[in-house]
């Protein structure tokens, strides 16, 4: 069983920055697929980023694309999300999520996912 732990969100001015991390335990990391989602008050969950195995291939929401960056440390089994320029619209829960799927590189679809973390919040006050 995977377990993955969000850290690093927070209260944040619009225009700055954070570095969320998912650490993974109980399983083979390095073989997983992996992705960031966010939820905000009253939608759905969305897509933000994700990142194949190797880390050498990644995508993201048009959303977010140019001021966040997704990359994975193996060694550490750990993912991280860098977030810049902030904005109000940014302002949700995180989530982290791996896929047992590991015939896949790039996942975006959440129902793929198979392990999720608890979430961590940011919050971005404009």
């Amino acid at each position: 069983q995977v377990q993955l732990v969000e850290s690093g969100g927070g209260l944040v001015q619009a225009g700055g920055s954070l570095r969320l991390s998912c650490v993974a335990s109980g399983g083979r990391f390095s073989t997983y697929p992996m992705g960031w989602f966010r939820q905000a008050p009253g939608k759905e969950r969305e897509f933000v980023a994700a990142i194949s195995q190797s880390g050498g291939s990644t995508a993201y929401a048009d959303s977010v694309k140019g001021r966040f960056t997704i990359s994975r440390d193996n060694g550490k089994n750990t993912m991280y999300l860098q977030t810049r320029s902030l904005k109000a619209e940014d302002t949700a829960v995180y989530y982290c999520a791996a896929d047992r799927a590991t015939f896949l590189t790039i996942v975006t679809n959440p129902h793929q996912y198979d392990y999720w973390g608890q979430g961590t919040q940011v919050t971005v006050s404009s």
